[in-house]
């Protein structure tokens, strides 16, 4: 996948790129064998896609292992589960980890229910936080 190519945020093409970069970001963190977690995150509002699916993501490390898939089911559940409005992730996803504009955003929507994160972002580890920056730069 080309990194300069920059993808219409919320299209299949672009939760493929999610995926692949949180796949090999956990490929380079050295997870431990025994780490076991599963990530959902989805549209509120999101399209449908085929198979039952909604916008969305889900993620899984199995064994020090990731794997994703493309599109959420509606009401699936993981260790951590992201619920949040198409247009909420789009700003989200076009601003980098450091500005400020983020930091304000992100308490901005989970202070009026546009995101809803249940489960601890934290169980991922250091290196999910890295890949915010790489997401953005791929992001139209």
């Amino acid at each position: 996948m080309n990194p300069a190519i920059r993808l219409a945020h919320g299209t299949t093409d672009w939760f493929d790129m999610v995926g692949a970069q949180l796949c090999e970001a956990a490929a380079r963190a050295g997870l431990p064998p025994d780490l076991r977690v599963s990530l959902v995150e989805r549209y509120t509002d999101g399209a449908a896609l085929s198979a039952g699916l909604v916008q969305g993501l889900r993620f899984d490390i199995a064994g020090g292992t990731a794997s994703f898939r493309v599109g959420a089911r509606p009401g699936e559940r993981a260790a951590i589960t992201v619920d949040i409005t198409a247009a909420a992730s789009h700003v989200l996803n076009t601003l980098h980890g450091a500005d400020p504009a983020f930091h304000g955003a992100l308490a901005r929507f989970q202070d009026s229910g546009e995101m809803r994160v249940d489960g601890d972002l934290a169980q991922l580890g250091a290196w999910f936080g890295a890949v915010h920056d790489r997401i953005v730069e791929r992001t139209a």
